[in-house]
């Protein structure tokens, strides 16, 4: 695991570049702890595998393991970038969604990444305090980050040596074509990055030249602590299709959890609401996951036949889930920050306006209020939110509460809405975190296949 002392120390820097230096010489397989979409897409696209996240909040344990293992049984090395500090998680208590949670549970080699900027002997304190913090957690060495130099780096290199038991394994020189662009969500997507294989390879020639590759690779050779093998689910249907979202504009959706559906048995087809002129046929449910809209609004306004589509299968009843880019696509129209106007499906007939601030921001739990595609009134499941859109007009019937829990306060409010046969809100789900809600989505869809087809 690559953890950072705090965001913003060039954990991510110093992953990707792992990432592309290692895949010059072995299969890589690619993880992200938390609920990050977008880091893990780059993640893909560095070592050709799809990346998974580790989220010990929205995921019980046991999923989390399973995860791991299913992902990593045919790789040469598995790389899990962190989120945050490396004890950041939810709320102030400890094993609560932070990548020191997940690297306890999986029993993996931890190396933290420290930006030196600035800093000499103080780097051995801090080092000192995060190898120390947690005794459950294996630190096993430290980049440095920022350096100045290479007399800057042998005075970091001899303070944390000479006062932890922590291997330095070398640092990253200051430079500014390291950066990647940012917009208000985090990272620009990977497929928006001009010249993105250039920009990684520039950083994994730099990995290997101030990095002790081989030294990190005998590190990630232990033994993990459980002979555990990943069992797939039962299939619970054979004819189900279910068509989601996925484009430039949406495409945030958790991999492990689409898998799940396809474990059940579900067929999953992709279709996009910018290019395709309409819906594919013969499908059974609509899952519209997250994205950016917003930076695409003008093309989904443009292309009025999907748009028309979609409208038609929701009225005819399909099943349906949108969440969070997908619920705005579905508003009747969204309003950007610069305040110009695109008109979206109209499904609902609410908008929804973007903002200069964030409107939610972490983890959550979701208890259904009444029996939906998604499964039985009082279930539960936990999610995330991450938007800066708000809704505006006249609201639909709410469906789902959600409470927020952490170490101070208990917030409560409603969020989501239902019209037709379907759900849509802001959360973010992983059906790996209640599969029951999976097994529910999937029933659905086939028994509006049955009536589709007069079964």
């Amino acid at each position: 695991m690559i953890a950072g002392t705090n965001s913003g120390c060039g954990k991510t820097t110093v992953a990707l570049g792992l990432m592309a230096a290692l895949n010059r010489k072995m299969k890589v397989q690619p993880y992200k702890v938390g609920p990050d979409y977008i880091d893990p897409a780059f993640h893909t696209a560095i070592t050709g595998r799809d990346s998974s996240n580790l989220d010990s909040w929205i995921l019980p344990m046991e999923e989390v393991k399973n995860i791991f293992v299913k992902n990593s049984s045919d790789a040469d090395i598995s790389i899990i970038e962190g989120v945050m500090g490396m004890h950041d998680g939810f709320g102030i208590e400890k094993d609560s969604g932070s990548s020191s949670h997940v690297a306890k549970i999986l029993n993996v080699p931890v190396i933290i990444v420290l930006n030196a900027k600035a800093m000499a002997l103080s780097a051995a304190a801090l080092v000192k305090g995060f190898a120390e913090f947690d005794p459950e957690v294996n630190v096993a060495g430290v980049i440095v980050n920022n350096v100045m130099g290479e007399r800057h780096y042998r005075l970091l290199k001899d303070s944390i040596e000479n006062h932890t038991k922590i291997k330095v394994l070398g640092y990253l020189p200051t430079n500014k074509n390291f950066g990647l662009s940012s917009r208000h969500l985090g990272l620009i997507p990977s497929y928006e990055v001009e010249d993105l294989l250039k920009k990684i390879n520039l950083i994994g020639d730099e990995i290997e030249k101030y990095i002790d590759l081989e030294e990190i690779i005998k590190i990630s050779q232990v033994n993990w602590n459980e002979n555990k093998t990943y069992i797939p689910e039962e299939k619970i249907t054979e004819d189900v299709n279910i068509a989601i979202a996925f484009d430039k504009a949406f495409n945030f959706y958790y991999k492990d959890s689409l898998q799940l559906l396809e474990e059940y048995g579900a067929n999953i087809v992709k279709f996009s609401p910018i290019n395709d002129t309409e819906l594919p046929e013969n499908i059974d449910a609509l899952y519209f996951g997250g994205g950016f809209p917003e930076i695409f609004s003008n093309e989904l306004e443009a292309n009025n036949s999907i748009k028309k589509s979609i409208v038609e299968r929701l009225k005819n009843g399909i099943p349906y889930l949108a969440e969070c880019g997908g619920l705005m696509y579905l508003s009747r129209k969204l309003i950007n920050f610069d305040k110009t106007e695109n008109w979206m499906t109209g499904w609902f007939d609410f908008d929804c306006e973007m903002t200069e601030r964030l409107q939610r921001f972490g983890y959550q739990e979701i208890k259904l209020k009444s029996d939906s595609i998604l499964g039985a009134s009082g279930s539960k499941i936990r999610a995330h939110e991450f938007h800066r859109s708000k809704i505006t007009g006249e609201l639909s019937d709410t469906l789902y509460a959600i409470e927020k829990k952490n170490h101070y306060e208990c917030k409560k409010w409603e969020c989501g809405f239902i019209k037709g046969n379907g759900i849509a809100g802001y959360p973010h789900l992983h059906f790996r975190g209640n599969k029951n809600f999976a097994k529910s989505f999937i029933k659905s869809a086939e028994k509006y296949r049955k009536q589709r087809c007069n079964i």
